[in-house]
């Protein structure tokens, strides 16, 4: 990877571990579905003016399952259960829990398409889930019912993510990825407007609440993607992905500096053996 390359990618780790500390800011005014609302449906508007002036078509007709699809599993679920966590746990919770997404897609590549499980890869399932444990039981804080609620809710999008990287996998094939990236976040956001009545904003939104969230969007759910999908077409998948590693870090300094939370020994231990177990998982081994 160029210098260039490297700089794209740590931007990308910030912006995206940046990312748990807005949620902490706007869910507790926005609530969660409001927040994973607008922040889909923000970021759909700025990528289509941009796939506008680009000249991208979506196709539709053609992918509009595969966007649906996507959608819910890659935007709406995922999106609000981490913004329901933000209401209970700590940013840097959310992040390493996020870090297990890789973990969810090799099972589910597993079952769906035939991909081999190795022992390198049982070895990094187990690191992780010890990582998951080390961080949920023994972090700063007493662990209550809504917090364990909370680290369900993560653990339950990155599952998400990987059913969608995995049918993004096997059964989206032909469809741009740009276009991936902008159609399923309209999906998403169309998915859950309808819910928005259910649980509408607790409080009055404040003109700091409304910038937070707009940046938020813009940021982390539309620059960020053709941050990644820049990264994907210059140095592969594969590299590109190794933004899992660092956004935890990122999350981590940002929170401490900007929310006042604690980050313990036992966080950042946590935090090394999920990374280190995702690692392994990812990891092409010989066999």
């Amino acid at each position: 990877m160029s210098l260039p390359d490297w700089l794209r990618l740590l931007l990308l780790a910030a912006i995206w571990g940046g990312s748990f500390v807005f949620l902490r800011i706007v869910a507790p005014a926005l609530g969660p579905i409001v927040t994973a609302d607008l922040r889909v449906l923000i970021a759909w508007a700025a990528l289509q003016l941009y796939f506008r002036a680009i000249g991208l078509d979506v196709h539709w007709r053609r992918f509009w399952r595969q966007y649906v699809v996507i959608g819910i599993f890659n935007g709406a679920l995922p999106f609000f259960l981490f913004a329901f966590a933000a209401l209970h746990i700590p940013a840097s919770y959310s992040a390493i829990l996020n870090a297990t997404s890789p973990l969810f897609g090799a099972l589910f590549s597993a079952f769906w398409l035939g991909e081999k499980i190795t022992a390198q890869k049982i070895l990094g399932f187990f690191l992780g889930l010890a990582g998951v444990a080390l961080v949920t039981r023994l972090g700063s804080g007493a662990i209550g019912t809504m917090a364990l609620w909370a680290i369900a809710a993560c653990l339950g999008a990155a599952c998400c993510y990987g059913i969608s990287s995995t049918y993004a996998k096997g059964f989206a094939g032909g469809a741009n990825p740009k276009a991936i990236a902008g159609a399923s976040q309209l999906a998403a956001g169309l998915l859950l407007l309808p819910l928005i009545p259910l649980a509408p904003p607790p409080g009055p939104i404040t003109v700091n609440i409304a910038l937070s969230m707009l940046t938020f969007a813009l940021l982390c759910s539309g620059w960020a993607f053709l941050l990644y999908f820049r990264l994907i077409t210059d140095v592969g998948a594969t590299k590109a992905l190794t933004v899992t590693f660092l956004m935890p870090a990122f999350t981590m300094i940002w929170s401490a500096l900007f929310l006042g939370e604690r980050v313990t020994a036992e966080t950042i231990l946590g935090c090394v053996l999920v990374l280190c177990g995702t690692g392994l998982v990812v990891r092409r081994g010989k066999g």
